[in-house]
């Protein structure tokens, strides 16, 4: 794990670290994951298999999630204390970049519902769902800086963003110099 950048916003951070997300020492990690809460593919199979199989069990008893909300898991065998499973748009579904933003707030509120200090969270659908990275990095950066002015009150003072490719990286790190 690599600190690319901090940020503080009044007495909390904003980070950019790049890296594995399932070894991520804070209280919460966020999957991208899909309505159904099957987690096949991407980051979401990576989660299960390094966290177990509960974290699967867990999703299939919650069902399903629209598009743009968020619900949480135990995390199994995983450092943190818990896995919140954001569910980005898929590209071409229409209104993508209100649904990433949504889900991301969502991510969140849950965070500081639970009394997370501090969450980690991949570019939400910019894998398999085809969401432009350039994008994914301007709303993911964005909203995270908001909530954390809007929300002084809340328990969580980390919102960290994880990635793990070069590519995907070089888009939060210009959003990161843009702060």
């Amino acid at each position: 794990m690599e600190i690319i950048s901090e940020k503080s916003i009044g007495n909390k951070t904003l980070r950019l670290v790049k890296g594995d997300i399932t070894g991520r020492d804070v209280d919460a990690i966020v999957n991208a994951a899909n309505s159904h809460l099957q987690h096949g593919g991407g980051v979401a199979a990576a989660i299960v298999k390094k966290g177990g199989n509960i974290i699967q069990q867990q999703s299939n008893k919650i069902g399903y999630v629209p598009v743009g909300r968020a619900a949480v898991t135990q995390a199994g065998t995983l450092p943190c204390k818990a896995v919140i499973h954001a569910v980005g748009p898929m590209m071409g579904e229409g209104q993508e970049d209100e649904k990433l933003a949504n889900a991301v707030v969502s991510s969140l509120r849950l965070a500081s519902e639970h009394a997370f200090e501090s969450v980690s969270m991949p570019a939400i659908s910019s894998g398999i769902f085809g969401f432009p990275k350039d994008r994914c990095a301007a709303i993911l950066v964005k909203q995270g800086r908001l909530f954390l002015e809007q929300n002084t009150q809340s328990s969580l003072h980390t919102v960290e963003f994880c990635i793990y490719d070069d590519n995907t990286l070089s888009y939060f790190k210009d959003e990161f110099e843009r702060l």
